[in-house]
């Protein structure tokens, strides 16, 4: 099928970027971003953001920080495109259309709604529905339509979204059958190699526990940051087993291979947990300098991140206008 996405990632604004974000997905998308005669599709999903999040301020500044950490950390959009879910009304249009050829059922099973109903169970509420937005019912239609839009072929996902994907497969198989061959059916790209760092309590890094690193900390709350992340009572001489110890997991992440065989050495020889922190400190610190001079840059300057955000939006609604036009019509919707 013509004008289809190789790949396409949504990116929630609800939060600042933190270590764990970059390594499980910024990084990679980024250097997908760059191959050739690839078609790459990246999205700030800011109408999802506001089913969890009512906080307009938050929403505003988390599409800053997070626009600017892509950016600052070398995302490609010559190559591909990059633009925010809102600046495409055609999404919310086909979101409508697939809401009117999906099952309430389908969405009975979705693993966000049938959690908030079992915490209302679990809270003793008469009502199971308590709380549930339309938005968290409905919010695999959305996805659906961010995907289908763009014909996307891969979608990376974490494993808890896996779900998702079968279900906009679902919703698009039912359109297919009952209009025709519109959609291609979207394939989950799950990394099983992808690395999920632990947070500074051993748990992992999330913004649910407050246990993240921000990806650009000035340097003394980086560095406070890092010192207090959780180890052993193991003295420094004593022999450290690196396989169970969250700074060697977040070290490793980031070093390369000889580096990662000579801490590797230290640890098994007996190294001080101050050391290993100062040292992991100063690693990240230089590999981040650069990057984050880019994003404090981009941070001050939101109308050069609004005119790439445009830009990206101009690309994708290339494509997005004319093939909602074919849905519409498709559907019987059409000037007479």
């Amino acid at each position: 099928m013509k004008n289809s996405a190789d790949l396409l990632t949504g990116i929630n604004t609800t939060g600042t970027p933190h270590l764990g974000n970059y390594v499980g997905a910024i990084r990679p998308a980024i250097e997908a971003s760059r191959e050739e005669n690839k078609s790459s599709f990246y999205f700030l999903a800011d109408y999802h953001s506001l089913i969890k999040c009512h906080d307009p301020e938050r929403i505003r500044r988390s599409v800053l920080e997070v626009a600017a950490t892509w950016l600052a950390m070398g995302l490609d959009t010559d190559r591909s495109v990059f633009y925010r879910q809102t600046d495409i009304p055609e999404i919310p249009q086909l979101t409508w259309i697939l809401s009117c050829m999906t099952s309430k059922g389908l969405m009975n099973r979705a693993h966000a709604y049938k959690a908030a109903m079992a915490d209302n169970e679990a809270h003793g509420r008469k009502d199971l529905d308590k709380d549930i937005s339309m938005g968290l019912f409905s919010y695999p239609v959305l996805m659906a339509a961010d995907i289908l839009m763009f014909n996307a072929k891969k979608v990376p996902v974490g494993s808890d979204q896996i779900q998702h994907l079968e279900m906009a497969r679902d919703i698009a198989g039912r359109f297919n059958h009952t209009f025709g061959e519109h959609f291609v059916l979207p394939e989950a790209l799950v990394d099983a190699e992808t690395a999920v760092l632990e947070g500074l309590d051993g748990r992992k890094m999330s913004k649910s526990y407050n246990n993240t690193i921000p990806l650009f900390e000035p340097e003394k709350k980086l560095r406070k940051l890092i010192m207090k992340i959780k180890t052993n009572s193991l003295a420094p001489e004593e022999p450290k087993d690196p396989e169970t110890c969250t700074l060697f997991a977040i070290y490793k992440a980031f070093a390369t291979p000889s580096e990662l065989k000579d801490m590797e050495k230290r640890y098994k020889e007996g190294i001080g947990w101050g050391t290993v922190k100062q040292e992991l400190f100063e690693y990240l610190n230089e590999l981040l300098r650069e990057p984050r001079q880019r994003y404090n840059e981009l941070i001050e300057a939101p109308g050069e991140i609004d005119i790439i955000l445009q830009k990206g939006a101009e690309r994708a609604r290339e494509q997005a206008a004319p093939f909602l036009d074919k849905i519409r019509k498709a559907v019987g919707i059409q000037r007479l």
